[in-house]
């Protein structure tokens, strides 16, 4: 069992992590991705207890940043084409005077890999690659897009006794 209680943040891929990894491109070139929207509730609850959430993706899109912007996450922790995942991570860490042991990352496939082996803890799902579960501290049995996400922040919040829903707060925040 690992021990949630010493994760203070979390940080995350987008594509195969909060999405199924399906991207639908238009005659245009605009991408969409479906979210899952037990995830958002999942960032939503960390932020309503004021979980420091950082977005590290290869992926370009605007509408990432729309996505993270209805969860809570602020533009300033949402890093859009990212290439370098690791000096993205060492920033989100530097400025929420974290240590990487603090965070869990999850993540799905290889520019992930080094984050996740930096961090607290690194989480990716069942359908990640191959190189990413094997080097992971675990594999959830859900796939990426399928509330995998929320499974696990839920279950750090819940360790930390920090899994209450405030309407109150909720309604301020969002």
């Amino acid at each position: 069992m690992s021990d949630f209680k010493k994760i203070k943040a979390f940080a995350m891929d987008v594509d195969g992590v909060m999405t199924n990894g399906g991207i639908l491109a238009d005659n245009e070139g605009q991408l969409y991705r479906t979210f899952d929207s037990k995830d958002g509730f999942g960032v939503r609850m960390a932020r309503m207890h004021d979980y420091p959430v950082g977005i590290i993706t290869g992926g370009r899109a605007q509408s990432i940043c729309a996505r993270m912007k209805t969860i809570g996450v602020p533009p300033e922790d949402v890093y859009l084409g990212s290439r370098n995942k690791m000096e993205d991570f060492e920033d989100f860490c530097k400025r929420h005077n974290l240590k990487y042991s603090d965070v869990m990352f999850f993540g799905d496939d290889v520019p992930d890999i080094e984050v996740m082996q930096a961090a607290g803890l690194g989480i990716c799902p069942v359908d990640a690659c191959e190189d990413t579960k094997a080097i992971a501290d675990i594999v959830s049995e859900r796939p990426g897009g399928h509330s995998f996400v929320r499974e696990y922040i839920e279950k750090v919040m819940k360790a930390r006794g920090d899994w209450t829903f405030s309407t109150k707060t909720y309604k301020e925040m969002f």
